[in-house]
């Protein structure tokens, strides 16, 4: 079964937030490189990033695993709720 990293992502944050409803997940290029961008409700964050941002590292050590195993690089940022 092939892993689709945005849904990776939307699948660990959701489980992380108290509104599920309003994570979302944008992703950008392509190729061997992808960059997604993850925004989830303003009172949310906190439980995203985590203390010193520790949670926010953990997710992205998961997604650069499962981008490995696909042969490419992935990168994440947490952006603010628009």
């Amino acid at each position: 079964m092939k892993i689709i990293m945005k849904d990776l992502i939307e699948f660990i944050a959701r489980s992380l937030v108290e509104h599920p409803d309003q994570v979302e997940v944008r992703e950008y290029g392509g190729g061997d490189h992808i960059r997604l961008e993850l925004s989830v409700a303003r009172e949310d964050m906190g439980g995203v990033i985590g203390k010193s941002g520790k949670v926010a590292n953990s997710i992205r050590i998961l997604l650069r695993v499962a981008a490995e195993r696909e042969g490419k690089q992935a990168t994440l940022d947490v952006v603010e709720p628009q």
